[in-house]
């Protein structure tokens, strides 16, 4: 008897991986810099991360009972997305500010335009610019690890002027384990990059974006970030503010970057290019948030003139 074929609709290749199981991952994979964040900033770091989690979880519980949507609260996307706009808020902000984020990032920014893959921005940080832009006192007041005494981060020390605030710089090896003054999440280089392997190594994200953003950045800081062309301090850069966190966590959401190698490229060399640009001739010290969300924006039309030609499709009819 012969062997009959199935025919279906594509995709025609598919994998056992799942919303579930990705996202999964990227739990696994924050926990070194959770860890991190808890140990610096103590009680405040943990209440802010809890209350945060807790709020995107109920809002998408809820919105899904009052849209008459199938429940998605197991697929742990929430989750992932209450705590990526945890790691991006300073350890001293009120907890009703973070409530009010975790509420915004899944009703406004994700549900309303479908739930999860139809955002064209980035839960988290569209909600870390809303909270900045009307609550900025209380997003921009940063306190030192361990003993809470205000003070800046290490890119508004720099901002301030080069040899001026020499005596005063983070060291490298605070930057490396994470005490310094910063958001929650993006202190501790060493646990991003801990936890960006593991990712890496589950083939959850590709290094195509990660590469170009902070290659870009590092070229464009070493080249215009110092006192003279070709004297800046790349290695600073890299370390300091949320430019690991950017790179790896959420400049390769899914939902909101393009998906072809070409398009990929395009889009971390960009965010590099607006965070550089940003960080030294802006009037804010940091630019990885914006610089994604701007990118976030442009990559349907990124998508759009990076997409392989399809096969036959290029043929001229008479």
């Amino acid at each position: 008897m012969e062997k009959g074929f199935l025919i279906s609709s594509s995709p025609h290749i598919r994998s056992g991986a799942s919303t579930q199981g990705i996202m999964k991952d990227v739990l696994i994979a924050l926990i070194p810099a959770l860890t991190a964040g808890i140990y610096f900033f103590r009680l405040k770091a943990l209440l802010v991360v809890l209350v945060t989690v807790a709020a995107s979880i109920g809002a998408e519980y809820i919105s899904n009972i009052l849209m008459k949507k199938r429940q998605t609260v197991g697929d742990y996307s929430a989750a992932v997305t209450g705590l990526l706009l945890a790691f991006n808020l300073p350890p001293s902000i009120p907890l009703w500010i973070a409530v009010t984020g975790g509420v915004f990032a899944i009703i406004i920014v994700k549900q309303l335009f479908g739930g999860l893959g139809q955002n064209f921005m980035n839960p988290a940080l569209a909600a870390r610019a809303f909270l900045l832009a009307s609550w900025p006192v209380q997003m921009t007041l940063w306190t030192s690890p361990v003993d809470g005494v205000t003070t800046a981060t290490p890119l508004a020390l720099i901002k301030k002027g080069g040899e001026a605030v020499a005596g005063v710089l983070p060291s490298y090896m605070s930057l490396f384990s994470g005490n310094v003054a910063g958001s929650i999440g993006e202190t501790s280089a060493i646990a991003l990059a801990l936890g960006a392997a593991y990712l890496l190594f589950r083939r959850v994200i590709i290094p195509l974006i990660p590469l170009g953003f902070i290659a870009t950045v590092a070229l464009m800081t070493w080249t215009l970030g110092g006192e003279s062309l070709f004297s800046g301090d790349v290695l600073y850069h890299i370390l300091s503010g949320g430019l690991m966190l950017g790179a790896f966590f959420m400049a390769t959401d899914y939902a909101t970057t393009p998906s072809t190698v070409k398009g990929m490229l395009i889009f971390g060399i960009g965010c590099g290019l607006l965070t550089s640009i940003i960080r030294l001739y802006g009037g804010y010290p940091e630019g990885v948030s914006y610089s994604i969300l701007l990118m976030n924006v442009a990559a349907p039309l990124i998508e759009r003139y990076t997409r392989p030609k399809v096969f036959g499709g290029d043929i001229a009819h008479a």
